[in-house]
């Protein structure tokens, strides 16, 4: 199989992606071998990359969101068969989807959006397992119980948060306040359904008030935990939640939340699988979910750009554009021309 990897000198101190080529792998237990026809490009992927110091041996392929079809299956699977068309993130302990062909547990692989194209559909599974497991697993929003709450998405205009926006607003009926920082990321959010815009760059309580918003309910942070976590333990309500998926580098007060019953909880996409929890399948269910919601029109893809085909350059490009803070929505890559079909 072809595979771009990413392989690092230590004599120079340097690393660089590579093309090569591998055994193709055969699936056993639950896994499926994907032929992947499209993948998205996600901050993680170059998180990856700047942690690698050590050499290689094959080059780390990277990469975890990916659609395409099935191949083969090993002798356990029971949700998939030849031929079918999937889509999913994988797991960050395993080979990524800058490749040819890619194992993947059925556990954590959802069945393909009929209404969308591979480059449409590999937009989706990363983003959508993070903004949902954020929503209802870990701020545990029940829409029947908590509608018309209200969510402050800091950082909506990035692939979470587009999904996350549409998932807030049209499943969880909640009242969403999503921060973005120029008007094109401005206007994109509120074309997914936000409510109202405020600027994450600019002091964020008074714009509170000069709007007249009402303190959230739950507040997911996609941007830098670091910049915002005292602003968010201030405009918090009295026994709200806050949900953050970016690391922190310093120590932060939590007692800043105590007076007000308030709680801080991280979400992980890749927990389920790293640790092979017994709940993995989960992700197998809510990607299915995301599949159904697309294609009766509840919700559409995020993707905003298309980098050519799979190559050593297109994938520094898009590193590039995610590690500068631009992108709106996703990135997305194709195998070959055929792939949009």
């Amino acid at each position: 199989m072809k595979a771009i990897g990413y392989q690092f000198n230590t004599d120079t101190k340097t690393g660089s992606f590579v093309e090569f080529e591998q055994q193709t792998p055969e699936p056993k237990d639950h896994d499926l071998l994907v032929k992947i026809e499209a993948v998205s490009v996600n901050p993680v992927d170059y998180k990856v990359r700047q942690k690698i110091e050590d050499a290689q041996n094959p080059p780390r392929i990277l990469g975890w969101d990916a659609a395409g079809v099935v191949e083969s299956v090993g002798e356990k699977v029971s949700r998939f068969k030849t031929g079918d068309r999937v889509f999913y993130a994988g797991d960050i302990t395993r080979g990524g989807s800058n490749a040819s062909h890619q194992l993947v547990d059925e556990h954590i692989a959802g069945r393909m959006p009929k209404s969308l194209d591979f480059s449409e559909a590999a937009a989706l599974p990363l983003t959508s397992i993070t903004a949902w497991e954020a929503l209802f697993d870990r701020l545990k929003i029940n829409p029947a119980v908590d509608k018309d709450k209200q969510i402050l998405i800091i950082g909506g205009a990035g692939g979470v948060g587009s999904i996350a926006i549409q998932l807030a607003k049209k499943i969880a009926n909640l009242r969403v306040i999503a921060t973005a920082s120029r008007e094109e990321s401005r206007q994109w959010c509120l074309s997914l359904g936000a409510d109202v815009v405020v600027n994450h760059h600019e002091n964020m309580n008074e714009q509170f008030k000069q709007k007249s918003l009402a303190k959230p309910d739950y507040i997911f942070c996609l941007n830098n935990t670091d910049d915002h976590f005292k602003t968010m333990s201030e405009l918090i309500a009295p026994q709200g939640m806050i949900c953050s998926i970016v690391e922190t580098t310093q120590s932060h007060d939590l007692d800043e939340l105590k007076s007000k019953s308030a709680g801080f909880v991280w979400e992980f996409m890749f927990t389920r699988s790293m640790y092979k929890t017994a709940d993995r399948g989960k992700q197998h269910d809510l990607l299915n979910s995301i599949a159904d919601l697309v294609d009766s029109g509840e919700i559409k893809t995020t993707l905003n750009e298309t980098f050519g085909e799979v190559s050593i350059e297109n994938i520094m490009t898009a590193h590039k554009q995610l590690e500068a803070g631009s992108s709106i929505g996703k990135i997305v890559l194709t195998q070959s021309p055929q792939s949009k079909k």
